[in-house]
């Protein structure tokens, strides 16, 4: 069984993530979370946890850690700070202990953060977060969702590297991709867009390919 580091484990999409991971027979997941206060909620369920804010030195956190999910993000806040900074940091220690895998939540418009009409600073963060991580020498898997929604998850998407439109995509299908990400050979080195579809999760993501 993998042990599964997930960086923001308190937020909308990370506690989806962590109740996934709970439940599969392969990962064990491991929440990296922010506040003392957070931790009941998980250790309540006998789930590891490990207190550390992306601001502040994380050294250790991925100690005996297999995989990464970064779903972390400052809420448009801190977005230098957290969602780039953030992400470089653990990006830097999990290269350091040879991490198999780091999967990335993004955003649709990362790639051109200078066409956003808005949430420049927000793409430009998580832009630069990504090409930190496509530089480094870990497997990796960058999962660009469109505008996020709390509509319950249908278990299909539409995925490309490129898509032609913008959309919307819930939470719980979110959570479902980042998850097939870790396993999946296909989303090895690769950076994909999704949006809801007609796709199973399993079939669409059979379409990444590598960059």
């Amino acid at each position: 069984m993998e042990n599964i580091l997930i960086a923001g484990a308190n937020g909308a999409v990370g506690q989806k993530i962590v109740n996934l991971l709970e439940a599969s027979q392969y990962f064990n997941p491991v929440a990296m979370i922010r506040k003392e206060e957070q931790k009941k909620q998980f250790e309540s369920r006998n789930i590891d946890t490990v207190v550390r804010d992306l601001e502040e030195d994380i050294s250790g956190v991925t100690e005996g850690i297999d995989k990464v999910i970064f779903a972390a993000g400052s809420g448009g806040k801190k977005v230098v700070e957290v969602d780039q900074e953030g992400a470089k940091k653990l990006i830097d220690l999990s290269n350091k202990t040879k991490i198999k895998k780091f999967v990335m939540l993004s955003s649709m418009g990362a790639d051109s953060p200078e066409d956003a009409d808005e949430l420049k600073e927000y793409l430009r963060a998580k832009h630069n977060a990504d090409e930190y991580l496509k530089s480094s020498d870990l497997n990796f898997a960058i999962v660009r969702p469109g505008s996020l929604t709390d509509e319950p998850g249908t278990g299909k998407i539409i995925l490309d590297s490129k898509l032609k439109s913008s959309g919307e995509i819930s939470r719980d299908d979110v959570a479902q991709t980042l998850v097939r990400s870790l396993h999946n050979d296909s989303a090895n080195y690769s950076v994909f867009e999704i949006l809801k579809g007609d796709n199973l999760i399993a079939t669409a993501m059979n379409k990444v390919s590598a960059t």
